[in-house]
């Protein structure tokens, strides 16, 4: 899962991540095929300490600073179970998408909202508070928004791909100009506050930006919800 602020095109070698990496998200894709899922990414962990699968391990709940946080395994790797933790940042939209793999989930801090279908209607989203689990078996198309900052944990079996119901793009595509009326770097503000673009998604007619406040944070706004400064 993860926001518009998830997330396409490979490219991370995870199992050798030690560190956040803020490595620049990968263009998006048009065609609709799975692909890794953590691929536009903008930080991942290795939370475990790089320790084998047959190593005991204990990891707290902490404060992430990145995307994503892997606590065991290797989500690409075929057959091999993975747990993970995704940042959903305030305002963020999971545009539809499935994947080839059963997905466990357990909402671990703050509120998520999940829904089921093709198509993104915000009037089936149910409310997935703190300690709730939800199950969502391979190929099963869904969906999720996060009114505040949340954290979900996903665990399954690999390889953990995603395949976006209506493609996905991002601002670094080679023809962005043509999806997004906004570009990175640019000073925005909504009712969430204000800041300058670090990203942009779009799934359909699905478009969100990725917004650093000037005070620290970040929030995800539809482009629609937008004004220049």
């Amino acid at each position: 899962m993860a926001p518009l602020n998830v997330r396409i095109v490979s490219i991370l070698a995870l199992a050798g991540v030690a560190a956040c990496t803020p490595s620049a998200p990968e263009p998006g894709t048009r065609s609709g095929q799975p692909l890794p899922a953590m691929a536009l990414a903008t930080g991942v962990t290795r939370a475990d300490g790089g320790k084998d699968l047959d190593q005991s391990r204990v990891v707290p709940l902490r404060e992430m600073s990145g995307d994503v946080e892997l606590l065991y395994g290797d989500p690409e790797v075929a057959g091999q179970v993975f747990v993970m933790r995704i940042r959903e940042l305030p305002g963020a939209v999971v545009p539809p998408h499935s994947h080839p793999v059963d997905e466990h989930i357990t909402v671990v801090k703050g509120t998520w909202y999940f829904g089921f279908g093709e198509r993104f209607d915000p009037t089936t989203l149910r409310e997935l508070k703190s300690g709730t689990y939800a199950f969502a078996p391979k190929g099963t198309w869904m969906f999720g928004y996060a009114p505040e900052e949340a954290v979900v944990q996903v665990h399954g079996v690999g390889p953990f791909q995603i395949h976006w119901h209506d493609g996905a793009q991002s601002l670094n595509d080679p023809d962005a100009g043509v999806t997004f009326r906004l570009k990175r770097g640019d000073s925005v503000a909504s009712a969430r506050g204000s800041g300058r673009i670090v990203e942009g998604y779009a799934s359909g007619t699905l478009i969100q930006y990725e917004i650093e406040k000037s005070t620290g944070g970040r929030f995800m706004e539809y482009e629609s919800e937008l004004r220049a400064r």
